[in-house]
């Protein structure tokens, strides 16, 4: 659909604006005719003009791109030229298949002869301007946050009780209670009817999901719809509800139409079914599968534990056949023989050693008796002592100048003492008279009468 300001009249066909004719003998210029033609077409102003996208050629290093518009309703096409600015700047990139609404002039190019549309605006128009308004909100939502992986939840493995939000008696919970109650016959599921399009679709599953966050027994929630158009999905995109979905502690799982519809409501739950079947399927576990999982497992600890038994006891049988367990004594037993042994050739050693000390005690004791003067007395030797008159101890008379006449003497044998009185002293021939000192001061000493004059024998 377009809206144009009407042409005024023009001259007549086959004459210029001045009214000259063309004709075999007078034809016009090509460049006569392109002006003409930029003339008539410019005179057409300014227009909106509605079309589908059928070709989008535009790289960021070009100023302007080029777009192919065609009819909706016939085969019938134009060439749109437009900045590459204005296509960067839009919400929602434009794609094949969309349908705009765009503002622009009609334009020839006299110098290649080609018509275009000069356009500086490009609006969505039905499904393209409600895609284009959509993919807006989700990039908002998305800069806050809201579709971070970090923030969802895992789903509970089996689940105490299951929240379902869907519409009355739709084919979305039919599917979903006949898949989970097949799944696990005693499942607990707190169903909560609700529009699934229009108006008051998003107050009510906003209020149903309200109620189900308030309720502990409720461990996960399904929000439930069948296929629809875009239109009919509409209110699972919508802002208020997505916000609400993301304050949520309980997990929820978002089961809306089929594979390929993708409600922002995806974005945001903890897990995208792919069909209120998989939702299902997703959330419920198979009592039959995990039955069998846990008798594969029984056997398998069963398996095991027989293995762990079997080894330790081969370990244990081998323990017993050492010659230790045989005879748990025998280990101290050969540890006192090897003492006892030692021992013995301890007490050996030292008895050895003590005969050799003892001998060699008694060989060092023979030669200090020998040496000794006891010995020397035994033989019949003396020692002879004088005994000073000022009672000063005895001295050990070993020269007669020691000993004056009328000294006194002490006597000493093998088995006692004599007492004596020197009366004459005699010196040994050839011997040097020695000053005398002590008790022989007082007396002289007469010379020798012969070789046999000594004292003792």
């Amino acid at each position: 659909m377009a809206s144009t300001h009407e042409p005024t009249s023009g001259p007549a066909p086959g004459r210029s604006p001045g009214g000259a004719p063309s004709s075999p003998d007078a034809p016009w210029p090509v460049r006569t005719v392109n002006e003409k033609v930029k003339g008539w077409i410019e005179r057409l102003g300014h227009l909106w003009v509605e079309g589908q996208i059928t070709q989008v050629n535009m790289k960021p290093s070009w100023k302007l791109s080029y777009i192919t518009l065609r009819d909706v309703d016939e085969e019938k096409s134009v060439q749109v030229t437009c900045p590459t600015s204005l296509l960067r700047s839009m919400p929602s990139p434009l794609r094949d298949g969309d349908r705009v609404v765009v503002y622009g002039k009609p334009a020839f190019y006299a110098g290649r002869g080609s018509f275009s549309l000069w356009v500086t605006q490009v609006r969505h128009v039905g499904i393209g301007e409600l895609l284009a308004r959509l993919e807006q909100l989700k990039r908002a939502l998305a800069a806050e946050g809201l579709f971070d992986e970090r923030l969802k939840s895992r789903l509970p493995f089996l689940p105490r009780r299951i929240g379902l939000v869907t519409g009355r008696g739709s084919a979305a919970e039919r599917d979903v209670l006949s898949v989970a109650r097949d799944r696990w016959p005693a499942v607990d599921i707190r169903v909560l009817n609700t529009a699934v399009q229009g108006a008051g679709a998003v107050p009510q599953v906003v209020a149903a999901l309200r109620e189900l966050e308030e309720d502990p027994s409720v461990d996960v929630v399904i929000v439930a719809r069948g296929g629809g158009s875009v239109e009919d999905l509409l209110p699972f995109s919508e802002e208020a509800l997505i916000r609400q979905v993301s304050r949520m502690r309980t997990p929820v799982v978002s089961a809306i139409g089929h594979e390929p519809d993708t409600p922002l409501l995806d974005n945001v739950a903890d897990l995208r079914a792919a069909t209120p079947t998989d939702a299902a399927k997703r959330v419920v576990p198979d009592v039959a599968a995990e039955h069998q999982r846990i008798v594969e497992l029984r056997e398998r600890a069963a398996g095991a534990l027989r293995s762990w038994v079997a080894h330790e006891r081969r370990g244990l049988d081998s323990v017993r056949s050492r010659p230790v367990m045989a005879n748990p004594r025998l280990t101290v037993e050969t540890q006192r023989a090897l003492v006892e042994e030692a021992r013995v050739r301890a007490d050996r050693a030292l008895g050895t050693t003590v005969r050799d000390m003892r001998s060699r005690i008694h060989s060092l004791k023979a030669q200090v008796n020998a040496l000794g003067p006891a010995q020397t007395l035994a033989r019949g030797y003396a020692v002879v002592q004088v005994v000073p008159r000022d009672h000063s101890p005895a001295e050990v008379v070993t020269g007669v100048g020691q000993v004056s006449p009328g000294s006194q003497l002490r006597i000493r044998v093998a088995d006692g003492s004599v007492t004596a009185a020197a009366m004459a002293v005699t010196r040994a021939p050839g011997t040097v008279t020695a000053p005398t000192t002590g008790a022989g001061a007082e007396g002289g000493v007469e010379p020798p009468e012969g070789d046999d004059g000594h004292l003792g024998t």
